[in-house]
């Protein structure tokens, strides 16, 4: 019986994990200010008639903490990479220059910081309910095993502790994000 609840314990500690995992990568595609190669982490481009992600077939780096820029392995992807660095809708105007493309990353606007920040809230409201979720589903887990009720107690202490732990881990990488997105 202990093994049971343990496990479900484990399992449930895990989903929770995988909860801020998650968070943090959609954080990372949340630009805040500065360039970085990551703001390019989603533009996939056409690669010889399948989708391949950028990382795969450029070399993504920064000249400075406003430009990025983007050297294709072959010259001939630079058309398509410009093109998908533009559907991918994310603000930005590449420049061709023939060898690489160079990208100006703006300053952020007043509006566009609080824009990033709602988006950085609903992120996080995401990243909440998916530890609750798992709460919830460990708990249900719990009821259903023929453990003793002090037993079934604990587990249940236990898992609500880990969801207290979880959340607030979860509000203090909004407030990273949220004070990194609003400095000026």
């Amino acid at each position: 019986m202990k093994e049971e609840l343990d496990f479900i314990i484990d399992s449930a500690e895990e989903l929770m994990q995988n909860s801020i995992l998650h968070l943090e990568k959609e954080f990372r595609n949340i630009r805040a200010g500065k360039a970085s190669p990551a703001m390019l982490g989603n533009v996939t481009v056409d690669y010889y008639g399948s989708q391949a992600p950028l990382t795969q077939i450029a070399n993504i780096s920064t000249m400075d903490a406003h430009t990025i820029t983007v050297q294709p392995w072959e010259k001939n992807m630079l058309h398509g990479i410009e093109k998908a660095i533009m559907l991918a809708n994310l603000g930005f105007n590449p420049m061709n220059n023939g060898d690489i493309i160079i990208i100006n990353v703006p300053v952020l606007t007043e509006e566009r910081r609080k824009e990033l920040s709602k988006q950085a809230k609903v992120a996080t409201e995401f990243a909440k309910v998916s530890i609750r979720n798992g709460r919830r589903e460990a708990m249900n887990e719990i009821k259903k095993t023929e453990a003793s009720e002090d037993m079934k107690t604990n587990a249940e202490t236990s898992i609500q502790k880990l969801t207290d732990n979880f959340i607030v881990e979860v509000d203090n990488h909004y407030k990273i994000k949220d004070q990194e997105i609003m400095k000026v």
